[in-house]
């Protein structure tokens, strides 16, 4: 029998446990520490920088699986994968040509160039300055693998969104990795947009550092046999290799639809584009060192255009008459044979806009607010005699890109994933504010720009209270900052 003074067996039991995991966790870590000293003594720097970016597991040990980006840049041959396995078909199958247009980024547009890209190293760019045309100009895809961008049995609605690849990240679990080179291989509907995105660049990552990750799509419109799914996908593209650092290539959105059969069996209409309509749609960030902390150059610019199209509708690989046979798939004077298509007639559908609407609230809970172009927002709120909600950033707000150089507090990414996204705020914005955000350098040429001197004079006030990378801005509907 214990005495007055001694623990409850249960307790002393508990006690004794906890003390062995701290002790197993210190072990562990102290043996972690000490593997970690030998490889940077065995490899340096630099040599354990390219280790680590291939152990994705960050065991100190490379499996074949880990190993095999660079087996496959040695012996330049890639072993066929699981999925391109998948991907026989039979005769009666349709496929897809699907055509590939890029024009690289502008330059002129990065601000690092306002100073001739002073301090930066060619070697830093080179990746950058090398992709001026697409990897694979033309591909030619079976029908049935866009079955990926078909809606689930719960979300047949128009404009009911759905996640093709759902994120994985948000503001308490950090982000992935800056040190990696090569894309893990893609699982499931990963693979189609894999492909699609690799027509661009040989590494696309289809999951990118930053939430909101992954692919999302509605149904814009519904026929007896047809689909008009409208999508979002964010993705990233690595344009370095060793022994370069890191360059990541980050376009803020690749948006499109897809016009397919409810059975997949047939496209109709496929097109994917990164939009280009505001004046920078791109961002960029390179690591200057040999580890996960070293200095990253942070950038923004342009991208004229980056898109995929098919060329047509998918047609049978083989063409075959009435009796079975197989024919050829050119008529007498040589020409293909060209298809007659039936007409779609559409039982319901919602315009682009309302849909697009729909997957960027989607990804971004904050935009259940309604944010206007930086004019329309002050002509609203003088309408509606309120005040208007304004913010200003380096980094557009509604792309998945981090908007500064770390997810900081006090960033774009940190604001729209907290307090713009809090449900007492989203309403008290709704009931009292006209909201706006803008580009830093939207506003700065619209100062420049005298033909409306109100306009340029917003501008000047709202530049006047600008601290780097965002500043949120209460104001009266003459512009005046409260």
């Amino acid at each position: 029998m214990a005495g007055p003074g001694a623990a409850p067996p249960r307790l002393a039991l508990a006690l004794a446990a906890l003390a062995a995991l701290v002790a197993v966790k210190y072990y562990r870590d102290a043996e972690a520490a000490r593997q970690q000293e030998l490889a940077l003594k065995s490899l340096g720097s630099e040599g354990l920088f390219l280790f680590s970016s291939l152990d994705t597991n960050n065991d100190l040990y490379l499996s074949p699986e880990e190993f095999k980006p660079i087996a496959e840049k040695l012996t330049g041959v890639a072993p066929i994968s699981e999925f391109e396995e998948e991907e026989t078909s039979d005769t009666s199958e349709e496929t897809l040509s699907i055509m590939a247009k890029f024009q690289p980024l502008v330059m002129e547009t990065m601000t690092k160039s306002k100073d001739g890209f002073l301090g930066i190293s060619h070697v830093a760019l080179s990746g950058l300055r090398n992709w001026t045309a697409p990897a694979v100009p033309m591909s030619v895809l079976l029908a049935r693998q866009f079955k990926a961008f078909l809606p689930p049995k719960n979300k047949l609605d128009l404009g009911d969104p759905w996640w093709i690849i759902p994120s994985e990240l948000n503001i308490f679990t950090g982000y992935l990795s800056n040190n990696r080179f090569y894309p893990p291989p893609p699982k499931g509907k990963e693979i189609i947009i894999h492909r699609l995105l690799s027509m661009f660049h040989p590494r696309p990552f289809v999951k990118t550092r930053f939430a909101p990750q992954g692919a999302v799509a509605c149904i814009q419109a519904i026929s007896t046999f047809y689909y008009t799914i409208a999508f979002r996908i964010h993705a990233e593209f690595q344009l370095n290799e060793p022994p370069h650092f890191p360059f990541w290539f980050s376009p803020g959105q690749f948006t499109g639809h897809i016009i397919l059969s409810k059975d997949s069996s047939h496209v109709r209409e496929f097109k994917l584009f990164v939009p280009n309509n505001r004046s920078l749609n791109v961002d960029m960030e390179w690591l200057y060192g040999a580890s996960e902390s070293s200095n990253m150059e942070v950038d923004i610019g342009y991208l004229p255009q980056m898109e995929l199209e098919s060329t047509g509708p998918s047609i049978p690989s083989v063409i075959h008459d009435e009796n079975g046979n197989v024919i050829d798939s050119r008529d007498p004077s040589g020409e293909p044979i060209q298809f007659v298509f039936e007409e779609i007639t559409w039982q319901q559908e919602i315009p682009w806009e309302e849909a697009a609407q729909k997957l960027e609230v989607a990804m971004y809970p904050f935009k259940k607010v309604s944010y206007l172009p930086f004019t329309q927002a002050f002509e609203r709120a003088k309408a509606e005699k309120k005040l208007v909600h304004s913010i200003l950033l380096w980094g557009a707000l509604d792309d998945h890109k981090p908007l500064s150089a770390s997810p900081v507090p006090g960033s774009g990414r940190t604001l729209r994933e907290t307090v713009l996204e809090s449900s007492p705020i989203l309403t008290l914005l709704n009931e009292s504010f006209i909201s706006s955000w803008s580009l830093v350098k939207e506003l700065e040429e619209l100062q420049n720009n005298r033909e409306n001197e109100f306009y340029s004079k917003l501008a000047d006030l709202h530049l006047e209270k600008y601290n780097f990378p965002v500043e949120m801005i209460i104001c009266l509907p003459n512009g005046t900052v409260v």
